[in-house]
């Protein structure tokens, strides 16, 4: 079969007879294998018959990258972008979006979604995600009957058990195709600051060599110290395998390795890249090349090495992401989101580390996620193998956990379902007390137990559900099986929903102006850090009022979010008085683009209150704070 003038692989023919068929599919695959195409196939299939085909992607920059590629292919009229904070063009007929704004549709029975034909769940393996894996479960639990999916995933071990139970929930037919050859094989080698580029078992051999010390009782330490791996060192042992991705945990590190690499005189200037960097930048803001991180890449860029991560502005990502497309970076240090469906394969990859902080504990890595980073080396068409190296410091050293991770992609994908508020909120609203039992039992977490969906026998999550609705009835969202106003609308907030109900939904936000209630918003939207710090705050007596009406509200007084309300005086106060993001990034040690996901946040926030609330006066001043954040905002591309 040919398409688009390529002849396809036979796991893409297979996956396009069973889109014929209008079955749903799950296609397992390797990395830079074509996933996409199969994507690609119904989207231009579905176009052509006027159907509207969803695309959703687990984080926004590959929401914004995917609606500027499918812009440019298939006309920007066609395609629509819904990301929470940003709204284009809704009756599109290819709409992308966060997995989380079509769990929101789905979950409240979007009357748009009649019309949709198949949802692409770009990278499904997500559902594994301990925080936000939920989303994926509710958004094929609640999807309605005429919807079939298509799920892409580099590699699903218990692929069948998961289609089996997409076919026992929505009664169709799922195929599953596997395809398990990368076009382009994986060399992958470890890094040890003594034996250079090595195999696990050699680093194993020298690390069990006993030290003559500790077998005479002088020592208590077995393991000889030897200094960690130096990336400088790796790069200069594979300067004939770049471009090379040099993935690092830490967005400073990746800034400062850049900086280092550019000292070690390992590369000549290259003089096409100052004129392409003059010209990307001389529409933005001046302001843009006052900030470190541009004046940092600027230092480095010229020798073809580079950084990239989500505390950057759009349009230094962009700009960096045109050079590596170019061909013009030799090494681009970066964050693991860059291994999320970017299509930017390098010959190489490199891992600074193989240990992660996950939030709570520093862990290593799962298989799924080194496969994820390691299988963005080797260039289909370009590269008759990738090479991936591995960084190991001898102190963290353990075999079997590596071994486990790096030999084959073994995890299987978890349910991580759980009810949340506003789910609880709209099955009470939508749903009967028979429909509520069914529902509950048709989560992954059931099948992968039980092996079958039962909704005669009580689980976990029926327990669960009483008990949360239980809780809402004595707050006041739910009253005799029905939702209160106050329930209604918190049933259109989808974080935060309680803290949020009381500050919006009851007489508390009455008296107050446009300040206090983006300085509230903002204390929903904050998330505390330890090393964050604020150099300037602002007093007022608006602050001073409100921190008065938090303690004098027996609930609201209880959340900690509001613990931080004076720290954020010095981003809501010059956000307030028409400052610019520019303006503000000098009052905090936040990046950026971090200052700018808050901000975003904050928008994305504020218009779920404002289509929540039936309160003309509260809309009008919401829509008064959008438009403050905005003219902050100002001088920053949205994708």
């Amino acid at each position: 079969m040919e398409y688009k003038g390529l002849v396809l692989d036979r796991f893409q023919e297979d996956a396009i007879i069973s889109i014929e068929k209008n079955h749903s599919v799950v296609v397992s695959a390797p990395t830079g294998s074509g996933k996409t195409l199969i994507a690609d196939y119904i989207i231009k299939r579905d176009i052509e018959k006027g159907i509207k085909v969803v695309y959703t992607a687990p984080i926004k920059a590959l929401s914004n990258q995917k609606y500027r590629e499918f812009c440019q292919d298939y006309g920007k009229e066609n395609i629509g972008l819904l990301t929470g904070d940003i709204s284009k063009n809704q009756s599109a007929p290819i709409l992308i979006m966060t997995t989380e704004i079509y769990r929101n549709m789905a979950l409240t029975q979007d009357e748009m979604l009649d019309k949709i034909s198949y949802v692409i769940f770009d990278e499904i393996h997500y559902i594994n995600d301990i925080e936000r894996g939920y989303v994926w479960e509710e958004s094929i639990i609640f999807s309605k009957d005429n919807v079939r999916f298509l799920c892409l995933s580099a590699t699903i071990p218990n692929a069948a058990e998961f289609a089996s139970w997409i076919a026992s929930i929505k009664g169709h037919k799922v195929d599953v195709i596997r395809h398990d050859k990368r076009q382009v094989p994986l060399h992958k080698s470890f890094y040890d600051s003594e034996l250079g580029i090595t195999s696990l078992d050699d680093i194993k051999e020298i690390i069990d060599i006993p030290d003559y010390k500790y077998l005479h009782g002088r020592s208590r330490q077995r393991r000889p110290r030897v200094n960690a791996p130096n990336h400088v060192s790796l790069v200069k042992e594979i300067k004939d395998k770049l471009p090379c991705f040099f993935f690092s945990f830490s967005r400073q590190k990746c800034q400062n390795f850049a900086f280092e690499l550019s000292k070690a005189s390992l590369f000549p200037i290259d003089p096409r890249i100052g004129p392409i960097v003059r010209e990307k930048l001389s529409s933005a803001p001046k302001e843009i090349n006052e900030l470190k991180s541009t004046k940092l890449l600027r230092q480095v860029l010229p020798y073809g090495i580079a950084f990239h991560h989500a505390g950057l502005i759009p349009v230094i990502k962009e700009l960096v992401e045109e050079l590596f497309s170019k061909g013009l970076i030799k090494v681009l240090y970066t964050t693991e989101t860059f291994a999320v469906g970017i299509n930017m394969p390098a010959k190489s990859v490199c891992f600074e580390s193989l240990r992660k902080f996950d939030g709570v504990n520093f862990r290593f890595l799962n298989s799924k996620e080194y496969f994820q980073i390691a299988g963005r080396a080797g260039r289909r068409g370009i590269d008759h193998e990738g090479f991936v190296y591995a960084m190991v410091n001898r102190r963290d050293f353990d075999y079997s956990a590596i071994m486990r991770m790096s030999l084959k992609d073994v995890d299987p994908i978890k349910s991580q379902f759980k009810l949340s508020v506003n789910t609880v909120l709209n099955m009470v609203n939508n749903h009967t007390a028979v429909e509520i039992d069914e529902i509950l039992s048709k989560n992954f977490f059931v099948f992968q137990k039980y092996g079958k969906v039962d909704s005669s026998k009580k689980n976990i999550f029926s327990h669960k559900f009483a008990a949360l609705t239980l809780k809402l009835g004595k707050l006041g969202y739910i009253k005799d099986g029905k939702l209160t106003e106050k329930g209604l609308f918190s049933s259109r907030i989808y974080s935060e929903e309680i803290i949020t109900g009381e500050l919006f939904s009851t007489s508390f936000y009455l008296d107050l102006n446009e300040y206090q209630i983006m300085l509230l918003i903002a204390c929903i939207c904050y998330e505390s850090r330890e090393k964050t710090e604020f150099y300037k705050t602002y007093h007022s007596e608006f602050l001073d009022n409100l921190k008065k009406k938090i303690k004098n509200d027996a609930f609201i007084s209880k959340d900690r979010k509001f613990n931080h309300i004076e720290d954020l005086t010095s981003l809501i106060h010059p956000c307030y008085h028409s400052k610019t993001i520019f303006d503000i990034v000098k009052n905090t040690n936040l990046l950026e683009g971090d200052l700018i996901r808050f901000f975003r946040q904050m928008l994305d926030r504020i218009s779920q209150v404002k289509q929540a609330t039936n309160d003309m006066r509260l809309q009008q001043i919401l829509k008064s704070c959008q438009e403050i954040i905005l003219n902050c905002l100002r001088d920053i591309d949205a994708v």
